[in-house]
């Protein structure tokens, strides 16, 4: 017979014989083109400078091309650039290196004539060398040329030093040499305007003079902050009035280097002041890099005039914010701050640039979320803090609010924290409550920069720039749609909403740290939470039911109230009464606005949240009971009975599916309470598949639940066998399994096409899994030959019926209960073979499997389909 390979192997042999098809065609073609090249008659050669237009063909061949005549030979390209660079720059490397080795190492032997000659002479020749090399135009040894002058004269400034002044102090020489230096290169540099690398170096040369002059003087801190911030502004009128790209981005660099370190001097200064006279004097050299920042923003570029504004509004919150904040204690510093920086708001009516005015208001904002970044972690003890209590339930009530968070926190120092959360609340409130007049004022921050450009589409209908108009239907609420441009910017409502989902966070947060720094009663400080809680789901199912969908606020308000709710549930652990109470109480707040929201999903949320309520309050309920845990675990099946009766007064309502199933991990938890005594385990799983047989009544359930029903009965009734120690299982689940079949029996009679699993699989489940499993620790050898025996029955009347529940749980048996009697023969046998022969039979059976895997798969593909067929 002739071998036909399987589809897989007879797709990967053509691709391999194409590809080698494709080779071989590549090397014939390459073949060809040598041979052709081959058969070209030499072109004759003749001398270059030919006029190409006399002749009327082009060397490409094609028509309208400058033709080329025969014989023409082009000159040869010169040398690229890049490598004459190379070596012009490896050039004044060397020299420069030379210079510094004479300097450092000949210049003891000569006398001071030969010196100050050879000095002279070898600085004078660099610096007029370019001037001559720049008339015949060899730019690139000019700039070599001059890059060696320049280490030249800082050679000559180091040798005056070490023999002319060695006695002068070394940081004012330095400042004046730096000094003259500078205007030497810059007058060079303005001189020979075609150097590039004079007038960048002078600007260099320029950032140090003052610098080196404050600390030679020994000038206090305050006195090389200014030094520093002069140079900073003196670089910044040379980038904008500078010549060339190359000074302009020097002067930036330095600018921005001097200008950082004069801020950190003057921060620093003001931060550690002793009051606000010393603060003073720091302030207004902020005040004065503000200025110098904000003048430099005035007609910058715009991300440089961002850049400005940011800096200058950042600068003058420090500076303004630091006088009075010297006098304050730590804890209210960031108050004075605070008011600064959300004082600069004022800049939209200032009149500055758009990109400028822009920039501070960015340095508004940081100030602003710095200021809730150092409160925030005190909130976020205050929510957490009641996790201690987890440890020790019922304890008793502590005396105050603070020593219920079991916090280490200084809160004496974090008094300023919700004063700061109140004010930042309330501008957003307000902001919130007059948006129409905040979006007029911020108008003009708001123009666009460009507009965008018109389609094809609104040139021909004559309408220049129109804008993308969003469908209908096709909503975008946290983007602005027409008039938006390419940047997508967010919507006048979007940020509305979050302004007042700001406001309504903040103030919350506001709220429980007033309450924690001023160390209210226990008492108080639990029913001033339960009363948050309560606002919040007010405002949450006001806004929900409101008809507009879902916005910021009211998602911020039901995210507060479910966090709030988790925290004063455990703060209220400390008091038995106050649990009670509490969870009572959010019990019936979620499940009330549960009924009163008008959304699916916010609903769902607050009845699953009050099953969760409901459910702590039974396990308290076995608490105060003085039970045990597995004692305690029917009074937690209360709520999941609830929940199913609730489930069937809702039926297809969107909201009872996520209540049925809090409900079901509730009787999870209960289970898990009785896993530690046998019988109670047994009554709760039988409770358990109560309750899921209740739910089956429904239709819609019954797919589900009813197996998990059966599931659940013959679980505790495996459960109860097990507690009682009975070692002939047969006796108790036979009754069990004879009516269950009588049952299916009929139930398939009246609905032939009901599933075996439904009419057979309980009852027989009932039976041979318990004896499977006494037949497993059963040394006899009667249980395992019966209930193979019944197995295999059970076996072959599922294949001649074709019942897939008869026919898989008779076969598993089976298969179970023979490997459990050859399972000593097996370990004899394992024993008295090689240790080498195991690994060799399993290695062979991978290799078979390996190579008829496609066989295998296919015949696994046929039983999954033999099996799906059966009922």
């Amino acid at each position: 017979m002739e071998h036909v390979p399987p589809p897989a192997e007879e797709l990967a042999r053509l691709d391999r014989e194409l590809a080698e098809l494709d080779a071989r065609r590549a090397q014939l073609l390459t073949r060809r083109a040598w041979l052709l090249a081959a058969l070209r008659p030499p072109t004759p050669t003749a001398a270059p400078g030919w006029n190409p237009s006399a002749w009327g063909a082009s060397p490409s061949g094609r028509p309208g091309a400058p033709a080329q005549p025969w014989g023409y030979v082009p000159k040869q390209p010169s040398a690229p650039r890049s490598a004459q660079n190379v070596l012009l720059t490896l050039g004044g490397l060397l020299l420069a290196v030379a210079a510094v080795a004479f300097t450092l190492v000949s210049w003891g032997s000569m006398g001071i004539g030969g010196r100050s000659a050879v000095l002279a002479a070898v600085t004078l020749g660099a610096l007029i060398a370019p001037a001559v090399l720049l008339r015949r135009g060899l730019a690139a040894t000019a700039e070599a040329l001059a890059a060696l002058a320049l280490v030249l004269t800082l050679l000559d400034v180091y040798a005056v030093h070490a023999v002319a002044a060695p006695d002068t102090d070394g940081l004012g020489f330095t400042a004046v040499a730096s000094a003259v230096l500078a205007v030497l290169w810059t007058a060079y540099g303005l001189a020979l305007g075609k150097l590039r690398l004079p007038l960048p170096a002078a600007v260099v040369l320029a950032q140090w003079p003052l610098l080196f002059w404050a600390w030679a003087a020994g000038a206090p801190a305050l006195v090389v902050g200014w030094a520093l911030l002069a140079t900073a502004v003196l670089d910044g009128v040379i980038a904008r009035w500078g010549k060339g790209p190359g000074v302009r981005v020097t002067a930036c660099v330095g600018g921005s280097a001097m200008g950082f370190s004069a801020l950190m001097v003057g921060l620093a200064l003001s931060t550690t002041a002793s009051g606000p006279l010393g603060a003073a004097a720091p302030g207004a050299l902020l005040l004065a890099a503000a200025a110098a920042a904000l003048a430099g923003a005035w007609r910058a570029p715009k991300g440089f005039a961002r850049t400005g504004g940011v800096v200058a509004g950042l600068a003058a919150v420090a500076a303004v914010g630091g006088v009075p904040a010297a006098a304050l204690s730590d804890g209210w510093r960031v108050l004075a701050y605070l008011l600064c920086g959300l004082a600069l708001a004022g800049v939209v009516r200032a009149g500055l640039p758009r990109d400028a005015a822009r920039g501070v208001l960015a340095a508004s904002g940081a100030v602003v979320a710095g200021a809730l970044v150092w409160a925030l972690p005190s909130l976020a003890a205050v929510l957490l803090g009641p996790v201690t209590l987890l440890s020790d339930v019922w304890a008793g009530s502590p005396e105050g609010f603070r020593s219920a968070l079991g916090s280490t926190l200084p809160w004496s120092e974090l008094a300023a924290a919700p004063v700061v959360l109140a004010l930042v609340a309330g501008l957003l409130g307000s902001a919130y409550r007059w948006w129409p007049s905040v979006a007029r004022i911020a108008a003009p921050l708001d123009a666009r920069e460009e507009t965008p450009k018109p389609d094809a589409a609104s040139r021909a209908a004559g309408t220049p720039g129109a804008a993308w108009t969003a469908p209908p239907g096709a909503g975008a609420p946290w983007y602005t749609v027409a008039g938006a441009g390419a940047r997508g910017r967010p919507s006048g409502a979007a940020l509305r909403g979050a302004a007042g989902a700001g406001a309504l966070a903040l103030g919350w947060g506001a709220l429980l740290l007033a309450g924690v720094v001023l160390d209210v009663p226990y008492a108080v400080a639990v029913a001033g939470e339960t009363a948050l809680v309560g606002g919040l789901l007010a405002l949450a199912v006001r806004g929900a039911g409101s008809g507009r969908g879902a916005s910021a606020v009211p998602v911020t308000a039901l995210v507060g109230a479910v966090s709030g709710a988790v925290s004063v549930g455990l703060l209220s652990l400390a008091s038995e009464g106050a649990a009670y109470t509490v969870f009572g109480a959010l019990t019936v707040l979620f499940a009330g606005a549960a009924v009163r929201v008008g959304a699916e999903v916010p609903r769902a949320v607050f009845a699953v949240a009050s099953v969760v309520w409901g459910t702590v309050l039974t396990g308290f309920a076995g608490r105060s009971l003085d039970l045990d845990p597995h004692e305690a675990a029917p009074l937690v099946l209360l709520v999941p009975a609830l929940t199913v009766l609730l489930g069937a007064r809702l039926r297809r309502n969107p909201v009872a599916l996520p209540v049925e199933l809090t409900g079901a991990l509730g009787a999870l938890v209960a289970v898990g309470l009785a896993v530690s005594d046998a019988p109670f385990l047994a009554l709760v799983l039988a409770l358990c598949g109560v309750l899921a047989a209740g739910a089956a009544v429904r239709p819609e359930r019954r797919p589900v639940a009813g197996y998990l029903a059966a599931a659940l009965f013959v679980l505790a009734t495996w459960v109860r066998l097990a507690a009682s120690e009975v070692s002939f299982p047969e006796a108790y689940t036979l009754p069990v399994t004879v009516p269950a079949l009588v049952v299916g029996v009929l139930r398939r009679r009246r609905d032939p096409e009901a599933s075996s699993w439904t009419a057979y699989g309980p009852g027989l489940a009932a039976t041979l899994l318990p004896s499977l499993a006494v037949a497993w620790t059963d040394a006899d050898w009667l249980r395992p030959l019966l209930l193979g025996v019944a197995a295999l029955v059970i076996t072959l009347l599922g294949a001649r019926h074709r019942l897939q529940a008869l026919l898989v749980l008779g076969g598993v048996v089976l298969a179970l209960d023979g490997l459990h009697e050859l399972a000593p023969y097996v370990a004899q046998v394992a024993g008295a073979l090689p240790r080498w022969l195991p690994p060799a039979l399993a290695g062979l059976l991978l290799l078979v499997v390996g190579a008829t895997y496609e066989q295998r798969l296919r015949d696994a593909r046929r039983l999954k389909d033999a099996l799906g067929r059966m009922r």
